[in-house]
């Protein structure tokens, strides 16, 4: 169905053109459009616990209304995010509601949902202090209060751990790996921030067998290569192997992992770390996932020895369920992130207190921070652990109920993560295609350690009892009657 341009719409932007257009006017407008929206948003998030997650392949051709050439005339708004509406909602993956596995994301909890538009309604630059200083000021507290929460020093920026809110991850490691290039090379008598690396002394750098490719990924960003790495041997759960180390020195970075992206194992920090340390070795932590189990007094143990390292990075759209474009860079030597990441510039307006551009990739970016604060004010200490033992008591469920139907659980399932094979790979592999089909919930399929497997990955807050035996039995129910 056409959506034809609205007559108001195109009125108002020629008004603007024509610089006749009155605050008055512009502020109703936007005022409609909010109301337009949050009424869109309602609807979909109301109906998104009825609909299967993946979406149908009807809505999927339709988003080909979206496409094609770009109009030679204007479209008014409303017209535009009627559009969106009409053929975006449907054609979505269902990630808010409580029965999307296939990945280790977690639905919005309502604070940091509000904050996010609330931000874009502010439309402030996060780069600068004097640009923003709501989300400078909030950006430091919620990084402080991770920080605190991941059992680290809380002083951010002060003396102590310095930090960044980047967009996942993958930022996330790429800033704490530039400060420890940073670090090594300064000690070595080389400044690779105004040098490069041509001829610069040899890092080496350590990881383990399964790293994760967002880190490999940062590596190669940052001229440090993505083969250039001595792998580490892991044991049947993915975990590093104390006993297959290299020598480790000053040169080193020693990459951990808290949390396998398929097994959810950590590697034995408690072990390595004091040796590493003495050593003069960086040691850095990717640990998307796994480390907010320092959050939980249940779970706290698995991160044991991982608050010696020198860098941190993590994500805000996992357990914290902040939202996408959010992770969080931590290293213990903030002058070294801040050598990394710094830029000036004489139009450059900086003040004396903590600018966030010091410590991030980017000078211009929505106020992601402020998403962060607001998820973790609303939660408290006790509401993020709540998500992390909630999420991993429905994980040990979905693990016994599998295994009851007869079916293999490959992973000692230490927190959100279960592995399961249904036989052969192909069979697997049909399994995981008919649940997708089928609707009820989202799971994907993965190869560990040689064997085909159907991931699933328990991250939400929404994820209820109910919607863990609804998806368990979908499961059994397409198994049982999958024959490959």
């Amino acid at each position: 169905m056409e959506i034809q341009c609205g007559v108001a719409g195109v009125s108002i932007l020629s008004e603007i053109k024509m610089g006749h257009m009155s605050f008055e006017l512009i502020a109703e407008t936007r005022a409609a459009l909010i109301a337009q929206v949050a009424g869109y948003a309602s609807e979909y998030l109301t109906g998104v616990d009825g609909r299967a997650v993946a979406p149908s392949t009807e809505a999927v051709a339709g988003l080909a209304a979206l496409c094609g050439a770009l109009p030679d005339g204007p479209t008014s708004a409303d017209a535009v995010v009627e559009m969106l509406h009409r053929y975006g909602s449907p054609a979505t993956t269902v990630n808010s509601a409580g029965r999307y596995f296939g990945f280790v994301n977690g639905g919005m909890v309502p604070a940091a949902l509000g904050a996010a538009m609330l931000v874009n309604a502010w439309d402030n630059n996060a780069g600068l202090r004097v640009l923003s200083p709501v989300a400078a000021e909030l950006e430091a507290t919620a990084i402080g209060w991770v920080a605190e929460l991941l059992g680290l020093d809380a002083e951010v920026g002060r003396g102590g751990i310095g930090g960044a809110v980047v967009t996942g991850a993958t930022m996330a490691n790429f800033c704490c790996l530039a400060a420890a290039r940073y670090a090594i090379l300064e000690r070595a008598g080389w400044d690779v921030e105004q040098d490069g690396l041509f001829g610069a002394p040899p890092i080496t750098v350590v990881v383990g067998e399964e790293v994760h490719s967002s880190l490999v990924k940062a590596l190669g960003m940052l001229g440090l290569g993505r083969n250039r790495v001595i792998r580490v041997p892991v044991d049947g759960q993915g975990r590093m192997r104390v006993d297959a180390l290299p020598h480790l020195d000053a040169n080193t970075i020693l990459c951990l992992q808290a949390g396998n992206v398929n097994t959810g194992a950590f590697d034995p920090a408690a072990a390595i770390c004091p040796a590493a340390r003495v050593a003069g070795t960086w040691i850095h932590v990717d640990g998307a996932f796994g480390l907010w189990a320092a959050a939980s007094p249940a779970y706290k143990h698995l991160t044991a020895g991982y608050e010696l390292a020198d860098s941190w990075a993590t994500d805000g759209h996992k357990w914290p369920n902040v939202g996408y474009d959010c992770g969080v860079a931590l290293v213990r030597d903030a002058a070294a992130l801040k050598a990394a990441m710094s830029i000036s510039a004489a139009y450059l307006v900086q003040g004396e207190a903590r600018e966030p551009s010091h410590y991030n990739p980017e000078l211009s970016r929505r106020a992601r921070g402020v998403e962060l604060w607001a998820a973790l004010r609303s939660l408290g200490r006790a509401g993020m652990a709540g998500i992390v033992e909630r999420t991993s008591a429905h994980a040990r469920r979905f693990a016994e109920g599998l295994r009851a139907a007869g079916f293999e659980v490959l992973n000692d399932v230490v927190i959100n993560q279960v592995l399961v094979s249904f036989g052969t790979p192909e069979r697997t592999l049909a399994v995981v295609a008919g649940l997708q089909r089928e609707g009820t919930c989202w799971c994907a399929a993965t190869v560990w350690q040689g064997r085909t497997a159907m991931r699933i990955s328990v991250s939400s807050w929404v994820t209820s009892e109910a919607d863990v035996e609804a998806s368990l039995g979908a499961m059994v129910r397409v198994a049982t009657g999958t024959a490959v």
